[in-house]
């Protein structure tokens, strides 16, 4: 067990890429010079693209990203572990992967993980997301071994989606991690709740980065970065959605104790769902 100082950067990205980097570089200095020795940023840091044909003309591989290039150049210069929440890049389907990327003090890739849950849906506010026209979804989870603690790799949707956090947890996984884009309207809603409920149900710290603001391509995000600890408590958040960070000392000896707590994840049980038929009465 371990203890360590976690930042979430929070960034307004725009269609800019080297505006949206000079940003996130700047950020991540500042949380260096205060101590934080893993640093990350939101979904979709390199920059927000509504409109398809658009994004896939702005954006590129991975090994040509501007984004990715300074984030490896910044956690070898710094020292730092540099989780890229997400970037959108191109892959030889065609597609554009929703990627996020955890970097290692050497500069080095230690993981990826493609998001696996696409964000399709209608909200009654009149906006509506397909995401998966755009991004061609992940199919594995990914828990990451750092000195200090086991990572688990999520994004954005995913949190919705327990499975994917539980099945980190039982791997090892000591921090979970949501970086997002999460829209105002459901942020408001549902942000707060859910990152709580993945700490609580999982005994596990939950550390998410997000967007905030107006966006450029006209979205709105909810911003409100936050760190909740294994006992369900906000131990830290960017209480707004302006670009920012935060800072939060983590402690990983408070995952064991609370998992010695509530033992759900040893008390867990396999079972099968059964559908009983119906006890309507056919008509004669």
């Amino acid at each position: 067990m371990a203890t360590f100082t976690a930042a979430c950067i929070q960034l307004r990205s725009s269609k800019s890429l080297t505006d949206n980097t000079d940003q996130a570089e700047q950020l991540i200095r500042a949380a260096a010079r205060e101590g934080a020795t893993y640093v990350q940023t939101p979904e979709m840091s390199n920059l927000l693209v509504k409109r398809r044909e658009e994004l896939l003309e702005r954006i590129s591989v991975p090994e040509q990203d501007f984004f990715l290039q300074t984030a490896c150049r910044l956690a070898l210069e710094l020292g730092l572990f540099v989780h890229v929440g997400s970037l959108a890049v191109l892959t030889e389907s065609g597609k554009a992967a929703n990627r996020g990327f955890l970097i290692a003090p050497d500069g080095g890739i230690l993981a990826t993980y493609d998001k696996i849950h696409m964000f399709d849906v209608d909200l009654d506010n009149g906006e509506s997301w397909r995401e998966s026209s755009t991004y061609e979804a992940g199919n594995q989870a990914i828990v990451a071994d750092l000195p200090f603690a086991r990572l688990g790799l999520a994004i954005c949707y995913d949190i919705r989606f327990p499975a994917i956090f539980r099945s980190q947890s039982r791997a090892g996984a000591e921090i979970l991690t949501a970086p997002a884009a999460f829209t105002r309207q459901t942020g408001k809603a549902h942000w707060h709740v859910l990152q709580r409920a993945r700490a609580i149900e999982n005994g596990a710290f939950v550390v998410s980065a997000a967007q905030g603001g107006l966006h450029e391509d006209g979205r709105e995000t909810f911003g409100h970065s936050i760190v909740v600890d294994p006992w369900g408590n906000v131990i830290a958040e960017l209480d707004s959605d302006e670009p920012g960070f935060v800072l939060a000392e983590i402690d990983t000896t408070a995952v064991e104790k609370a998992r010695a707590r509530i033992p759900a994840i040893a008390n867990e049980r396999e079972f099968v769902c059964h559908v009983t038929e119906s006890l309507k009465e056919e008509p004669a």
